[in-house]
């Protein structure tokens, strides 16, 4: 992997969160946090978050507190193995079908005989694709995944700066999706709102709004995000994809067909005439997916319902809510940023 440099944030930070009378606040004296978390956010930027705590500035990106013990104890601790899978996007930028996808490409061979009893169809993606931080590592939880029949395959929204050590010194490949800022910025206030405690009331849509544009949201921000990863894809390009997920929505069965590709799992002229690229992308379409038993009505162990991880699955759905200056203001954002990159978005 190459050596990616820090990101500059375009946040204006409010100071660090400060012990009141000798005694930290009460969302750092959680359990779950180890000293070293601890220690570390009282001397981070920090401003308030989108849904309840605080969102602090780690390695020149945002998290929520529990999120950053997870990261801490991910970068601490994952062992990558050289045949490895890692699927690496920002919250909302399509995570979920690029997990469903890529657990249906390369574990097809176990399911073509009896499509009936495919995971998918009883478990939610998010389930079946682990986050890193967010469900194996989280609360300073040190999982055994040496067992695991390989291709392993995990997801991680971290940027390309604080991954492991060992994923950057592995052979394992990374698959990075991407989608344009508006609509990325719309799922995510609706996804947040969601989480919400219902006696904070709904996050405004000016007030994330600004959030997003100065970089303060989950893993933000979201130009550096981008950036770091498409760099490195084209420094790596036989280690790290990098997707986008309109062209993938405009042409599924190109880019189902590159990943195949990539993952070194193509498809087989007999697969091909069989129709299994087809079977691939309905089994996994947003309406297949979003219209499953499991996905209405299960839980994650983290309390958030399946169900909210499914809105609409479109593109340029943000022009619905987005007023003419917030399109402005995130078009010459990204002009900014991207400049010179060769990145369009």
């Amino acid at each position: 992997m190459p050596k990616v440099e820090q990101p500059t944030s375009l946040s204006k930070s409010m100071p660090a969160v400060e012990p009141s009378g000798g005694s930290l606040p009460k969302f750092l004296q959680d359990n779950g946090l180890t000293p070293e978390c601890r220690d570390l956010t009282t001397s981070l930027p920090s401003e308030r978050g989108w849904v309840a705590d605080h969102l602090f500035q780690y390695q020149g990106f945002w998290h929520h507190v529990r999120q950053l013990q997870g990261v801490l104890t991910c970068q601490n601790h994952f062992q990558a193995q050289d045949s490895d899978i890692l699927l690496v996007s920002t919250p909302k930028a399509g995570t979920t079908w690029l997990k469903a996808i890529t657990f249906a490409l390369v574990n097809r061979f176990l399911y073509v005989d009896h499509p009936q009893q495919h995971p998918l169809l009883t478990n939610n993606p998010h389930e079946l694709v682990p986050f890193l931080e967010l469900k194996l590592y989280v609360e300073n939880q040190v999982p055994d995944l040496s067992t695991l029949p390989s291709p392993r395959i995990f997801s991680t929204h971290l940027p390309c700066v604080s991954l492991p050590t060992s994923v950057k010194d592995s052979a394992c490949k990374l698959v990075y999706l991407c989608r344009n800022p508006k609509d990325t910025f719309v799922s995510l206030w609706h996804f947040t709102n969601k989480l919400r405690p219902a006696e904070m009331g709904e996050n405004s849509l000016e007030e994330a709004f600004d959030k997003f544009c100065r970089g303060v949201s989950l893993y933000g921000p979201f130009w550096d995000h981008v950036l770091g990863y498409w760099e490195a894809s084209l420094e790596c390009p036989k280690r790290v994809m990098f997707l986008k997920y309109e062209e993938m929505k405009e042409e599924p069965k190109v880019h189902l067909r590159r990943l195949a590709e990539f993952l070194g799992c193509p498809f087989s002229p007999e697969e091909e005439s069989q129709g299994l690229v087809d079977c691939i992308l309905k089994l996994c379409s947003f309406d297949n997916l979003s219209n499953l038993e499991v996905n209405k009505k299960g839980k994650m162990s983290s309390g958030e319902e399946y169900k909210a991880f499914f809105r609409r699955g479109e593109v340029g759905d943000s022009a619905n809510h987005l007023t003419e200056e917030m399109i402005r203001r995130l078009d010459e954002i990204t002009e900014q940023k991207l400049h010179g990159s060769k990145l369009k978005l």
